[in-house]
């Protein structure tokens, strides 16, 4: 995962989004996501260095959807046959099939995640490792 020294949340730290997103506009809209979903496990102590691949593959699956949404909006779920070719039949859109997958993933993702309603029950805490001393350890010193 690429990363940026930008932004972290809780010390996980944010994807570099200008390599992985077109434009200013996508890059602005990732870093919504990204803390979005960041807060809300962080919220929930479900937050670990280990998911960060997941949360920007969760991000990058919601750009997609948005970008084939958007395709599909102004050219329409269809492709229509080329006049030239009278063998030719009306497909479904490459772009309607794009915003299935995204959807697809990212439901998967949201879940996995512990973030769909449904599963977020089925998510267990991150285990924070703390260290336990005694009043002894100071006056005895460092182990070993």
């Amino acid at each position: 995962m690429t990363r940026s020294s930008a932004k972290a949340v809780a010390g996980f730290p944010e994807p570099a989004w200008k390599n992985l997103c077109e434009d200013k506009k996508e890059i602005a809209e990732a870093k919504r996501h990204w803390l979005r979903i960041v807060g809300e496990m962080r919220d929930r102590e479900t937050l670990a260095e280990a998911n960060g691949h997941s949360v920007q593959r969760l991000v990058l699956a919601y750009l997609n959807y948005d970008r084939a949404a958007a395709k599909v909006a102004t050219m329409g779920v269809v492709d229509e046959p080329a006049e030239d070719n009278p063998r030719a039949i009306a497909r479904l859109s490459i772009y309607f099939k794009v915003m299935s997958e995204a959807e697809k993933t990212a439901e998967r993702l949201e879940a996995q995640l512990g973030l769909s309603p449904q599963r977020r029950s089925k998510v267990g805490k991150v285990i924070k490792k703390r260290e336990r001393s005694a009043g002894a350890d100071a006056f005895l010193g460092p182990k070993g």
